[in-house]
């Protein structure tokens, strides 16, 4: 599909992809403009780790913001699970070796244990 033409130059599709009529150079310079634009509207979440170790996890307290992710690695040798207390995520079992990944969704605070080990407790914070 052709863009429409603009006084300055060429209209963008979604994709930055710019009409025939266009110079390389222009080309360029809006793409670089779109690709900036969409990283600023839509930075990376941050990702946050907890690690399972030693039937714990490491470190028992963490503060996030809306939208960062939190991966859970476990590090023991035995199976795991990050259950909510309030009901607001629940991993199921998670294999010595592998991990899960939660994204916070809400403000708050959540505690949480291994629903198999309930002396393993820890909270995460939402801001």
């Amino acid at each position: 599909m052709r863009g429409r033409h603009l006084a300055s130059g060429c209209w963008l599709a979604a994709a930055a992809v710019c009409c025939a009529a266009a110079t390389p150079a222009q080309a360029a310079a809006a793409a670089g403009h779109a690709a900036a634009s969409a990283s600023a509207a839509h930075p990376a979440a941050r990702l946050h780790t907890v690690t399972i170790a030693g039937m714990h996890f490491l470190p028992a307290t963490l503060q996030v913001r809306r939208g960062e992710r939190v991966e859970w690695v476990n590090d023991d040798l035995v199976p795991h699970t990050v259950t909510a207390r309030d009901g607001r995520f629940d991993s199921r079992s998670i294999a010595a070796g592998a991990s899960w990944t939660w994204v916070a969704d809400r403000a708050g605070s959540v505690a949480y244990a291994c629903a198999y080990h309930p002396d393993m407790t820890a909270s995460v914070t939402i801001r």
